[in-house]
């Protein structure tokens, strides 16, 4: 008897559940029933909403997309500002020797002035990040020397050295900006046994 009992029980427990969840799916079923006109506002709002959301993300996008391209052909444009205006009083000093050269007969003087202006000038390259390569008693070094001319010496010791720079070598900021043209000596036997 008692799992006739327990038989019955659950049975009575399963039609409760049943009963409970076919409650349920009439009241959600009614609910859909009910609103359809309201849901499908609800829809429409919220994708109003989002179509206004992605038309103004792609209006700024687009805005954004201008304003970098802007600025990039800005800094291009004016990128050596700084440079050229380090430069302009070197242009000044230049016309002012020119104007002294044509009322003076002064050679040393229009010299000096020279010298002047080319230390203002090394001195307003090394401000912006440019420097000589060093030649003076080096090895060649095919990174940043360039060879024009190769001299023979009977100096076993200066072979591959640099003898003469027709034109300086500069780096701007550690990269090479122009390789300086050199000449480099090379040690032949023959040369040494005359």
């Amino acid at each position: 008897m008692e799992r006739n009992g327990t038989v019955m029980a659950r049975k009575a427990n399963e039609r409760q559940k049943k009963e409970h969840v076919d409650v349920r799916v009439e009241e959600s079923e009614s609910e859909e029933r009910q609103d359809p006109s309201d849901t499908l506002k609800q829809a429409q709002r919220e994708a109003a909403e989002n179509y206004d959301r992605f038309v103004r993300l792609s209006a700024e996008l687009e805005n954004y997309k201008k304003r970098t391209a802007r600025d990039r052909t800005d800094l291009v444009k004016y990128a050596n500002e700084r440079l050229i205006r380090d430069i302009l009083p070197i242009m000044d000093s230049m016309e002012r020797a020119l104007d002294q050269v044509s009322s003076s007969d002064d050679l040393a003087a229009f010299v000096e002035g020279l010298r002047l202006i080319h230390e203002q000038l090394t001195l307003t390259l090394g401000k912006n990040g440019v420097e000589k390569i060093e030649t003076a008693g080096c090895d060649f070094d095919p990174t940043v020397h360039e060879a024009m001319l190769q001299v023979d010496t009977d100096e076993c010791d200066a072979n591959n050295k640099i003898a003469d720079v027709f034109e300086t070598g500069y780096l701007l900021n550690g990269r090479l900006l122009r390789p300086a043209k050199v000449s480099i000596m090379k040690y032949s036997k023959e040369n040494s046994e005359e």
